[in-house]
Parts: C-alpha cells; structure tokens; sequence
C-alpha cells in the first residue's frame, strides 16, 4: 500500500511539474500583442511617432511602440530616443557597438508589438 501511495504522489508531483514547465516555455501573449489582428503602419505613419512621449519604431519589419518602455531600458534613455519613428533594426542588431541584442531583448519586444509595417507599393 505505501508503494501505491507513493507512486501516486511521485505521478501528482510530476504533472504538477510538467504543467509548469509548459507554461513557463508557452510564448508570452498580451493585449498588446497583435498576432490575430495583422495592422499594418507606413513608414510615414510610424515616423509620426517620434518623441520619447510617443515613441514607435520599425524593427524588421514589425511596428513597436516603446514609449512605455524607454524608462525601463537599461541603457541611458537617448540609446533608444535617436530612434523614435525611425526603422531601429540596426540599433537591435548592433547596440551601436556591433553587438546583437540578447535573446531575452528580442523576446521581450513581443508584448510592444503593434502591427506590421506596409509593403512598399
């Protein structure tokens, strides 16, 4: 009887275990995050956005509006100011020293997502 008891908490502890896993290796969704609702933004309407009061960038083709997160980033506030409504995906790739962001730093980005930018026509 012990053996059964416990092989079935060894079983609990192991689903618990493996159900927060999953949830910790899920991607991180928000209302921010736009994957069901494809906006698109010309390059002259994000360049519409480019004070540290309203602040969106293009990075790779994909819209972000960082102007909750400019306080948050870890570098002095004109690291990412000099590009408010401006394509940023060389800012991303290099930090301006030629160093590529981490791979948290390119996660992250998700929950800022605002939508696509527009194929030229």
């Amino acid at each position: 009887m012990k053996k059964f008891v416990f092989s079935v908490f060894v079983a609990f502890w192991a689903s618990v275990g493996t159900i927060l896993v999953m949830e910790l290796l899920r991607p991180e969704s928000s209302s921010s995050d736009h994957a069901t609702v494809a906006k698109e933004f010309s390059a002259n309407e994000v360049a519409e956005h480019s004070t540290p009061a309203d602040c969106w960038m293009i990075i790779e083709g994909d819209v972000f509006d960082f102007t909750d997160y400019l306080d948050l980033h870890p570098a002095p506030p004109e690291a990412m100011e000099s590009w408010c409504g401006m394509n940023a995906t060389e800012g991303m790739r290099t930090k301006g020293k030629g160093r590529d962001h981490s791979r948290t730093a390119w996660a992250m980005m998700n929950k800022y997502r605002i939508g696509r930018l527009k194929p030229d026509r």
